[in-house]
């Protein structure tokens, strides 16, 4: 049964039943996306460090157990992630030195994202298991990124289409100049 584009349940009786039903937004170029990474050989968090040209997979900073690179389908500008080089699937099988310097790097991307986007937040988290919402769920990283308030909308959902004013070569040249 559906409501105004809402699933209605036959459990509607109880005393919940005066809550407003929860609306679903299907985003299906997510999903191409997700699955696609699946049939892709190899890792892409693991195969972007081998490449010489850092322009070229726009990694921003290399650590010594971590490294810095921008997120091909960013939600916003800026969105960037912090990988370890080792290729592990959990937070708890992560050495304390990269997960050390993952933190001392989260709090350095925060400080260059404040300076060059002047964000009113930042988001800050890892999905971490196909369950949990992972893209890439064999090899952890962690996203960072910068927000303001009223940047989601519905371009993005019913057009398909997110809008970022600048290409991620001009974020990469961006963020390589303020990190010197």
């Amino acid at each position: 049964m559906k409501s105004r584009g809402r699933a209605i349940s036959f459990l509607d009786s109880g005393p919940s039943a005066n809550l407003p039903a929860m609306d679903y937004l299907w985003t299906p170029w997510r999903y191409a996306y997700v699955s696609s990474t699946e049939k892709a050989g190899g890792c892409v968090f693991c195969d972007a460090p081998k490449e010489k040209d850092d322009a070229k997979v726009f990694i921003v900073h290399r650590g010594q157990h971590c490294f810095v690179i921008l997120n091909a389908f960013p939600y916003t500008p800026g969105h960037l992630m912090i990988v370890p080089y080792a290729h592990l699937d959990e937070l708890q099988k992560l050495a304390t030195e990269a997960a050390n310097e993952m933190m001392r790097l989260s709090q350095k991307m925060e400080s260059v994202l404040r300076e060059l986007y002047r964000p009113d937040g930042i988001n800050l988290g890892m999905n971490i298991g196909k369950a949990a919402g992972a893209g890439i769920a064999g090899h952890i990283h962690m996203h960072v990124l910068p927000r303001w308030i009223a940047d989601a909308n519905f371009v993005s959902v019913i057009g398909e289409t997110r809008i970022l004013p600048e290409t991620l070569a001009e974020t990469w040249k961006r963020m390589k100049a303020l990190l010197g």
